[in-house]
């Protein structure tokens, strides 16, 4: 007689458990997830045991005593008899100002250049090219030592100041710009140039609408640029027009009035937007390419203008390829302004440096500014991830 065969049915339980394949993948996240914990809780209970045993203080109570140190250049009030939370705070807000303001300027810029790169101009692609090669293949670092030089001991003292407009003095110790005088109008000035944006966005995608359904061309940019400046324009003159300005004039050893953007600040902004510029026109440029040639030929035919051509046609399309590595430009810019502590611009990682070496907190500090950082990392990837999907094709 022949052996009897095992059925299926006589396997172990445990072993025809073994071998699903959901049950194991299941396992091996919990492993995996295990071994991390584990080894978060070693490393975190051996810093708790290690600063207990140096008698350092933890925790973050350390942010309601008084900093007792100034800051050169703030957007909030700040005294040195304010906390180091306070302090801390300033810091987030200076990174905020100059990340924010180098990510609008390079795109502006990067923009321009990368269709330069691609312009039928032999002197504007040679000028755009040769601008990507210099910038990109000059270290960040250097290149905002080099600003700071050149502004700081390479300008004039403040009696010695530049004045290349009316009210307007460049020196050693930063720029100074007139600003109008103080007045309930401008409250509503601003907002008036933010209902013009949002009003001009509308116009656009109405005139949009009415192109796709007539084949009829509304010059939506110009008449969009005239809103944007006609509603803030008629707040202004509502408010009876004012005109008074806070223009800066050297009273003694230094200047007084208008406002002041300090050699730090100016160093850094343009080491920042220069540097990121190169790789926004590369990705600019890629873009572009990206977008078959039959489209500009076919636009080219009808009898466009290449203006039209650009921004009708192959930046819309070239979006959708330029967008997902932009954001990547984005958030180095942004976490290439921590930089700033080499030419003493006061942002978070200064603030954090001076906060921890004057407290001992070094992991709360260190902790506070990872985290601000993953934050507006985080949120720049949310909102362009968003703005992707709204210009993703949307298919049938």
């Amino acid at each position: 007689m022949s052996p009897k065969h095992s059925n299926k049915s006589d396997v172990h339980p445990v072993i025809k458990l073994l071998y699903d394949k959901t049950f194991r993948s299941i396992m091996y996240q919990v492993l995996v997830f295990g071994g991390v914990f584990l080894l978060g809780w070693y490393l975190v209970s051996n810093t708790m045991a290690n600063l207990e045993r140096q008698n350092i203080a933890t925790g973050f109570g350390f942010l309601e005593r008084e900093a007792a140190f100034g800051i050169s250049e703030s957007l909030i009030h700040y005294t040195p008899e304010s906390n180091y939370g306070r302090a801390l705070l300033v810091g987030i807000t200076n990174t905020l100002k100059v990340s924010a303001t180098g990510v609008i300027l390079a795109t502006i810029l990067g923009t321009f250049i990368g269709i330069m790169t691609v312009s039928k101009n032999w002197l504007l692609r040679f000028i755009g090219l040769g601008y990507i090669e210099t910038f990109r293949n000059i270290p960040i670092l250097l290149q905002l030592i080099f600003w700071y030089a050149v502004i700081n001991r390479g300008l004039p003292g403040v009696r010695d100041a530049l004045s290349p407009l009316p009210n307007v003095f460049l020196s050693n110790r930063g720029l100074y710009l007139p600003v109008m005088a103080d007045h309930p109008a401008w409250s509503w000035v601003g907002i008036g140039f933010i209902v013009g944006i949002i009003g001009a966005f509308l116009l656009r995608k109405w005139s949009l609408k009415r192109l796709e359904a007539t084949g009829q061309i509304f010059p939506h940019l110009s008449v969009g640029i005239a809103v944007i400046f006609a509603v803030p324009f008629l707040v202004w003159l509502l408010f009876g027009a004012p005109t008074a300005m806070n223009a800066p004039s050297l009273q003694g050893f230094n200047m007084r009035g208008g406002i002041r953007m300090t050699p730090e600040f100016t160093a850094l902004l343009l080491g920042l937007t220069l540097y990121t510029t190169t790789y926004i026109a590369e990705v600019v440029r890629s873009g572009i390419l990206s977008v078959s040639r039959g489209q500009t030929e076919a636009a080219t035919s009808l009898g466009l203008r290449y203006s039209w051509v650009m921004r009708l046609i192959i930046l819309p399309q070239a979006l959708r390829v330029i967008i997902p590595p932009m954001t990547n430009q984005y958030l180095n810019l942004t976490k290439n302004s921590s930089l700033a502590v080499a030419i003493g611009y006061p942002d978070l990682v200064s603030i954090s440096n001076t906060t921890m070496n004057q407290t001992g907190q070094a992991v709360e500090a260190v902790a506070i500014f990872m985290t601000v950082y993953l934050s507006i990392s985080l949120s720049i990837s949310y909102f362009m991830n968003w703005y992707n999907k709204r210009m993703a094709l949307v298919e049938r």
